[in-house]
């Protein structure tokens, strides 16, 4: 590998609009987001928030056509 094309890795701080600032390895001395895993509204406190809107997905589905465990 040529010497003028290997990359170099730094301690990088990453700053969020929200004021979450972390570091991580890159090749930039600062990144800036606009949004991080704090202030994303698809995490729930940092947890994957899928769970609980696939959840009332599926029962407005079974509502819709019928399909309640109880009538079954």
């Amino acid at each position: 590998m040529a010497k003028e094309t290997d990359v170099k890795y730094i301690e990088t701080t990453v700053a969020c609009a929200c004021g979450n600032n972390f570091k991580v390895m890159s090749n930039n001395e600062e990144l800036q987001l606009e949004t991080c895993n704090k202030c994303h509204p698809f995490y729930v406190d940092g947890k994957d928030g899928l769970g609980v809107s696939k959840a009332g997905r599926v029962e407005k589905f079974n509502r819709k056509y019928g399909l309640n465990k109880e009538e079954a």
